[in-house]
């Protein structure tokens, strides 16, 4: 019975995970308008495809409503995972020419360097961005549109790339686990029997631009003899097809870690799919970051005489980054009024200071005006917000005691009676100490007695 729930559990979840899927995406058309202009016109791409007809779309060209065929189903799948809530992702489509790479290390994928005829034709370039997912796509649109139902152009993907990590943040000195999954499908028959039986080879690259400037962190070429750049900085890929199906399609796997992550390292990452002549790029953006900790002095309680001013308070922001986006609010909890407001008084920050591993610290200084003595009890609050805390930040907080007003505490009975009760137990000991060394000194008092002397005299 249990077995049965459970597969009728996953079966909903399922049913559900489709249905959240997307049907249409909107995507734009770029194209090149001339004199460095570029023109930008509405398009549509038709994912889920069911027995009904596909819904007629008059405000589109039909050569740029495009229903997809994707036989390794990997739109459907990188929309699996896709929040039901979440806006619909960025998309942009562009024409696309097939070419070899142009890297000495990639030449074994083209030994030849003339493209073979199966694909010539057009070609279009699908890219979609959103927090929640980077993708690209080629698509071989057929030449012409078909009639019925509606106008609309059929297309096949035949390489799609993406991740489910587009904008990964990774705390300093922590592993980056960027995964990355493609699927390729030939053709045609021809082009599939042109090679071995399985997956052809491959070559997988990921590059980091920080700064304006770009560095080839990893390259790969699975099936391939050839040499590639050595790996920078520890960096590992799990570069590999998922299955040897002989004719495809076929889905791949080309997550990229990097160890123990620096501030020097964020950036961003660029993860390029090459085929022979056909390449699939997306985009990641590494932010590295790490929440700061917050503590504040004096504490746990402030003192000050009514009409007089508490002395400064220090709040020490530690070990954060990045420096930028950082806020510090000084409230006054409690008072007069019973509730948080802005607490009064100068204040200023100190300059960063700097850490070896990459992290900054900096403290927050908040000198209050004199206190009355209504705010006997009120706390002084020191809350910080920054991009790797949540949205209420971090705080810390001391009492303040106005002197004249404050009873007796928790605190100060339990150290009376411990006082009490170790005087108690010190007067037990010297009453014992005194019996004891009493009886010894009548023992030693009294005199001893004398030995009797006989004296011999002679006769």
């Amino acid at each position: 019975m249990k077995r049965v729930s459970l597969l009728l559990a996953v079966a909903l979840g399922l049913a559900t995970a489709v249905s959240a899927r997307p049907a249409v995406i909107e995507c734009w058309f770029v194209e090149d308008a001339g004199g460095g202009k570029l023109a930008k016109k509405p398009a549509a791409l038709l994912l889920r495809q069911g027995a009904e007809s596909p819904p007629p779309r008059p405000d589109l060209a039909p050569e740029r409503y495009l229903k997809v065929h994707d036989p390794a189903g990997t739109l459907q799948a990188a929309f699996r995972q896709y929040p039901r809530d979440a806006p619909a992702p960025r998309c942009e489509m562009s024409l696309y020419v097939p070419l070899p790479a142009s890297a000495k290390w990639l030449s074994g994928l083209t030994p030849e360097q003339s493209c073979p005829r199966a694909l010539d034709g057009t070609w279009l370039m699908v890219s979609m961005s959103s927090p929640f997912l980077s993708l690209s796509s080629l698509l071989r649109p057929q030449s012409e549109p078909q009639p019925e139902p509606a106008l609309i152009t059929m297309a096949t993907a035949v390489l799609t790339v993406f991740t489910h990590t587009p904008t990964p943040r990774i705390r300093i000195g922590q592993d980056a686990l960027l995964d990355l999954s493609f699927a390729y499908m030939p053709l045609t028959p021809k082009a599939a029997t042109s090679l071995a039986p399985g997956p052809p080879p491959f070559g997988l690259e990921w590059r980091r631009q920080h700064l304006g400037k770009g560095h080839l962190l990893l390259a790969v070429t699975p099936g391939l003899n050839g040499q590639v750049p050595a790996a920078r900085e520890g960096a590992v890929a799990f570069a590999a097809w998922d299955d040897d199906e002989p004719w495809g399609p076929w889905t791949g796997n080309g997550t990229f870690w990097l160890p123990a992550v620096k501030p020097s390292q964020e950036g961003t990452y660029l993860a390029t799919v090459h085929l022979p002549y056909l390449q699939g790029q997306i985009t990641l953006e590494l932010a590295v970051q790490k929440p700061p900790k917050v503590a504040l002095t004096p504490a746990p309680l402030v003192w000050a005489a009514p009409g007089e001013a508490p002395p400064e308070l220090l709040c020490l922001v530690s070990h954060f980054y990045p420096s930028q986006g950082l806020e510090v609010e000084w409230e006054l909890r409690g008072g007069p009024e019973g509730r948080f407001q802005k607490a009064e008084g100068q204040r200023w920050l100190s300059a960063l200071r700097h850490h070896s591993d990459g992290s900054v610290s900096l403290s927050a200084h908040l000198q209050p005006p004199p206190v009355t003595s209504e705010q006997h009890g009120a706390r002084y609050a020191c809350r910080v917000h920054h991009p790797s805390l949540p949205a209420l930040g971090r705080s810390a907080e001391v009492t303040l005691q106005v002197a004249g007003l404050s009873g007796p505490s928790l605190e100060d009975g339990i150290g009376l009676f411990l006082s009490a009760f170790l005087l108690l137990g010190l007067l037990k000991a010297l009453s014992w100490a005194e019996t004891r060394v009493r009886p010894l000194s009548t023992i030693l008092g009294k005199p001893p007695s004398s030995p009797v002397a006989t004296v011999i005299t002679p006769q």
